[in-house]
C-alpha cells in the first residue's frame, strides 16, 4: 500500500476531488452540527460545531474510499460525534445524545433537500 491510497479513491478518483469531497462533507456536517446544537442548546458558539463536523466527515470519506462496512461507519461517525459534542458542549449523555440525535435528523433533511435541488437542477432542460 502506498502512501496516497489514502488520498485516493479505490476507483483512482484524483487527491483534489477527494480532498474537496472531505471540505465540502466537513462543512456541511459544521453547519448542521451547529444548527443541532443551537435548536436544542440555545445560544453556543459555531466554532465549537466546526470541531465537530470534520470527524465524521473524514470517517465517511476514508470508508467510502476504502469501500468498507457503510453501517461500521455510520455507526463510528455518530458514536464520535455523541464523544465530541459531549466533550466540547459539557452536557450530560442524555442532552448529547439529544444533540446527535437533532445532528442527524437535520443533515438527512438538509441533505435530501439539497440533493433533490441538484437533480433537479440538473434535468433542466438547456
Amino acid at each position: 500500500m502506498d502512501v496516497l491510497s489514502l488520498q485516493t479513491a479505490a476507483d483512482g478518483a484524483p487527491i483534489t476531488a477527494v480532498a474537496g469531497t472531505f471540505a465540502l462533507f466537513a462543512l456541511f456536517l459544521s453547519t448542521t452540527a451547529h444548527i443541532a446544537a443551537r435548536n436544542v442548546l440555545g445560544d453556543v458558539e459555531v466554532k465549537k460545531a466546526f470541531a465537530v463536523g470534520p470527524v465524521p466527515a473524514a470517517i465517511a470519506v476514508v470508508f467510502t474510499a476504502f469501500q468498507l462496512n457503510s453501517f461500521l461507519a455510520l455507526a463510528l461517525a455518530i458514536a464520535s460525534d455523541f464523544g465530541l459534542v459531549r466533550f466540547l458542549y459539557g452536557q450530560s449523555n442524555r442532552l448529547s445524545a439529544y444533540v446527535v440525535f437533532i445532528h442527524f435528523v437535520v443533515s438527512v433533511i438538509l441533505g435530501v433537500i439539497l440533493f433533490g435541488l441538484a437533480v433537479i437542477l440538473s434535468s433542466a432542460p438547456v
